[in-house]
Order: structure tokens, then sequence, then C-alpha cells
């Protein structure tokens, strides 16, 4: 081979585009996976349910009430929220309107329809999350 042809014009152009396209594809799919990564992500926080934390202060089986207290964590729209008692939802068992810290709200349920320990659970709607579960004793 030709010392003249090694170094040929025509065939060191061909380098330089294919690094070019190369990262150009390396750009827009790294964007890509970015994007994916960020809007992903947007639609997880608007799902995530409050931190709170309740204690049950008390239980009148036969008025179909309980009393729970809000002993920390966030201010909750009490209307987002479903009192369950062994899977069965009572929908608009708290009033609608925000429910702070240190307040007692009652929880209204079918009176006398429970006569043993049930799981009792308080859930946040929007999320489907349940922000507080404790056994109760019915019974008494």
């Amino acid at each position: 081979m030709k010392p003249r042809n090694l170094f040929n014009s025509d065939d060191r152009a061909v380098s330089p585009v294919i690094g070019v396209i190369l990262m150009v594809a390396i750009t827009v799919i790294l964007a890509a996976v970015i994007g994916t990564f960020v809007l992903g992500l947007g639609d997880q926080l608007g799902d995530t349910a409050p931190q709170a934390s309740f204690d049950v202060v008390e239980l009148s089986d036969a008025d179909g009430n309980i009393t729970f207290a809000k002993t920390g964590g966030q201010t909750i729209d009490a209307g987002d929220l479903t009192l369950s008692i062994s899977g069965d939802r009572y929908e608009g068992a708290f009033l609608d309107e925000d429910w702070q810290s240190g307040e007692e709200k009652v929880g209204n349920y079918t009176p006398a329809s429970y006569d043993s320990e049930e799981t009792v659970r308080i859930i946040h709607d929007p999320s489907g999350n349940a922000i507080f579960e404790e056994t109760v004793d019915f019974s008494s």
C-alpha cells in the first residue's frame, strides 16, 4: 500500500460523523430515561398517605361510635378518611373537616354488629393506605 493512500481525506470524515451521531443518540436516550424517572416520581408523590398517629379513646358499641384521638402528625381532612372494622367499610364515618393533633373525633359504624376482638383501621381514601390499625375488644 502506498503511503499517500493511508491518509485519504475521504476516509477521515467518517469517524467524526459517527462520533456525533453516537453522542446525539446517547443524549436522547439519557434524556428519555431521566424524563421517565422524574415524571414517574411526580405521580408517586401525589399518592402518599399522610403521616399521623391515633389512639382509641372510647368505644360505645351500643351507639355505634368509636372516639379517636389524633396524637401527632400532619393535619388531615377527615372527609378523606374511612373507618374500617374487620373489613367492613363505613364511608363518611368522620365529619368533613380538618383533624389536627390533640383533637378527638367520633367514627360512626353500625352498632352492636361486633362481639369480639376486631381489627379497626382508618383508611386514607385518596391513597388507599391504612394510616391507623389496632385490635379493639368489642365484647365489653
